[in-house]
Formats: C-alpha cells, structure tokens, sequence
C-alpha cells in the first residue's frame, strides 16, 4: 500500500472512532434521537473505513498468475461495501426516527450536545478536503468515495444542530425531523457512491475529455498517420485502453513495433491508463 494510502485510511479510521465515541456519548446523555442517529453514522463510517482499508491494500498488491492484471477491482468493491452499510444504516435511522415522532420522548439538551456536532462538522469537513486531494493524486475511487461520505457528514451534523439546538428551545420534534433528514442522506449517499463504484466494475468507458486526451496522445507519436479504432473501459479504478494506429505500409516489421511501442508509452502517460493494447494497421 502507498504510504500515503495508508495515512489516508488510518485517519478515517481513527477519526470516526474518536467522533463516534464523542456523539454517542452525548447522545445517551441527552437523548437526542438525532445525535444517536449521527454516532450510528460514524460506526458505519468506521466499518467502511475498515473496509476501505483493506480493500486499497489488497489493490495495491502485485499482479500474479491469477490475476494478471492487478488487483484493481478491489477498491470499488470497497466502494459499494460502503453503499450497502449506508443504505441499511439510513433504513435503520428512519424507522427510529418515526417511533420518536410517533411516541415521543423527552431530551436533555445541554452546552456539551450542542458543541458535540460543531465539532464533528469541522473534523469532518478537514478529513474530506485531505482524502479527496489523496484520492485525485494517486486515483483511489475508495479514497474518493470517503471524501464524498466526509462532506455528506457535515451537512448531516449540521441538521443534527438544527434538531437539538430547537429540542433545547422547545420544539422536540425538531431533533426525530432532524434524524429523519439524516436518514435520507445517509441512503442518498449510499446510493451515489454505490452507482459510482458499479460504473467501475461494469468496465464503463471513461468520459470524453479522457478519449481526446488518449487520441492526442497516440497522435503526438511520429509516424502515426491516423487511429481508426479507440476504446477503453475500466478495469477497477484504472483504465485499458484499445487503440489501431496506422502507420506507412512501406515500414519495416521492426519500426512499425517500434512506433507502436512509443504510443502504447505515451498514452500510458496519461492519468489513470494502467494499459495500452496498440494494434498496428499498415496503410
């Protein structure tokens, strides 16, 4: 695993462990229904961080026999583990939040359940900004998929505020409303991470700004005349690409190869390309 990687992934862990200590203590104290409800979004903050962990490590391990490509894929499977614990976290918060509202119960808001989700929101939002710029440096869609639940979580502990803050005013309804607006984001997020992460493993093709920089690419070779077939998919978070290349059906077997070479180097220079397969086509 890259060091940086590795960082990334010990700080999440580390970081919603201390948050979820932090909000389920408050929580049981107050009786914030919302505050509980956001401590469960840090427990499955952890449990996908771990996820996240092993995952990135297992990506990061060499091609073998088996697997002669990499191991790629197993970031994105870490991708739709955290889709999945969101979506069953999020049913979860919404049914606690309807009894609340349907039954009631009395919270004690003090100084300290108020400071609880000031706090999470700028942990959170720091532990976002770094793994989303750790995410685009080494292009780790897990590490990108935590970023995204990072900012998701701010907005989460700021309806957990809205909650207490108007529990401690007088209207207790305020803090299951407050869940029940948790809930939805908590499943939304899921739902987006998951559809991101199935993009990757169902070999979609990259967007357009990465062909043309492809095409560009293979173009830059001298001695290609023209390319007459360009396709690439995913193969986890990286790309393959397929590429024919037409070059002076007067050249020799060995600088043919070698342009191909060139090309196949060049477009492996682009950003998230782990292979190009350059075909050759004499014209």
């Amino acid at each position: 695993m890259k060091p940086v990687a590795f960082r990334a992934t010990l700080l999440n862990i580390i970081g919603n462990a201390l948050l979820f200590a932090l909000k389920i203590a408050a929580g049981v104290m107050s009786g914030s229904i919302a505050l509980i409800s956001d401590a469960l979004n840090s427990l499955q903050d952890i449990a996908a961080s771990v996820a996240t962990f092993i995952c990135v490590k297992i990506s990061d391990t060499q091609a073998d026999e088996g697997h002669p490509f990499g191991h790629s894929r197993a970031e994105p499977i870490a991708g739709l583990i955290i889709a999945v614990l969101a979506g069953i976290l999020g049913f979860e918060v919404l049914r606690a939040a309807v009894e609340r509202l349907m039954h009631g119960d009395g919270t004690e808001i003090t100084v300290f359940t108020l400071v609880v989700p000031v706090v999470t929101m700028a942990a959170k939002g720091l532990m976002g900004w770094y793994f989303r710029r750790v995410g685009r440096s080494i292009g780790s869609p897990a590490l990108a998929a935590t970023a995204t639940d990072s900012f998701m979580d701010v907005f989460v502990s700021l309806a957990v505020l809205i909650g207490i803050l108007g529990a401690r005013l007088g209207y207790a309804y305020l803090d299951p409303i407050a869940a029940l607006v948790i809930s939805f984001w908590i499943m939304r997020a899921g739902y987006m991470i998951g559809m991101e992460n199935i993009a990757y493993l169902m070999g979609q093709a990259p967007p357009p700004e990465l062909m043309e920089r492809i095409k560009k690419a293979a173009m830059s070779v001298e001695g290609v005349k023209a390319f007459n077939t360009v396709r690439a998919h995913y193969v986890g978070n990286f790309i393959h690409v397929e590429i024919h290349i037409e070059v002076d059906k007067d050249l020799s077997t060995y600088d043919s190869h070698a342009i191909g070479k060139l090309v196949e180097h060049a477009v492996g220079e682009v950003r998230a390309i782990e292979k190009a397969f350059v075909h050759i086509d004499p014209v």
